[in-house]
């Protein structure tokens, strides 16, 4: 089915008849008791999901267009505990944006906290659900222009548990490192891949 031709659904084609808050902590999980329209036409029977709310998080590839150098940040995840490779995760700098913020607040907030590093200039890249199956995190994507002399070493919160190894890269580096697969998030692998396609670009505009 082309989509053009299918069906146009919104959230009014959703019936939440129940929604539970099953954790509340750091983060929270809540349980819904649902019915949605169908393709085909008619509504769906009751069905039970649970959903991990997150909320909206920013990342931003920091890009130094007068080297041609990208920062990335190693820290542990838990999420990748399981990993072969281990649980620390090469990444861009990052934060969940809090109350009364937008997303441009916290790429600057976040690169001084992480990398050390003042945001110059920024370029929106994308906003997408990483994983929508189960969870409501919407994250915003951008690249930020930075001059990197100086950047790197240890940066972070301790008080919220962050130990973070910031390292410059020249952009044909990180760029073979996402080919060999070393990483294996979906945010970085975007923006690495949009600066690939867009670097030329930069330089011209941000130099």
């Amino acid at each position: 089915m082309d989509v053009k031709d299918g069906p146009c659904f919104s959230g009014d084609d959703v019936e939440i008849l129940e929604k539970t808050t099953v954790y509340e902590g750091f983060f929270r999980m809540h349980k819904y008791r649902l019915k949605h329209r169908l393709i085909d036409g008619g509504w769906s029977g009751i069905i039970t999901r649970e959903c991990f709310d997150r909320g909206p998080a920013v990342g931003v590839l920091l890009y130094d267009p007068y080297r041609d150098s990208v920062v990335l940040l190693e820290q542990f995840r838990i999420g990748a505990l399981d990993a072969p490779e281990g649980p620390w995760q090469l990444e861009l700098v990052a934060g969940i944006v809090e109350e009364g913020e937008k997303p441009e607040d916290v790429v600057h907030r976040e690169a001084v906290e992480e990398a050390g590093s003042d945001v110059l200039d920024l370029e929106y890249i994308a906003e997408y659900y990483p994983s929508p199956g189960g969870s409501n995190e919407k994250l915003f994507l951008y690249c930020g222009g930075i001059d990197s002399s100086g950047v790197g070493g240890v940066h972070g919160l301790p008080e919220e548990g962050e130990d973070i190894w910031v390292q410059v890269f020249p952009r044909e580096e990180a760029w073979n490192i996402l080919q060999e697969n070393y990483i294996n998030n979906a945010a970085t692998i975007i923006a690495l891949q949009w600066l690939q396609m867009n670097y030329q670009r930069l330089q011209e505009k941000w130099q």
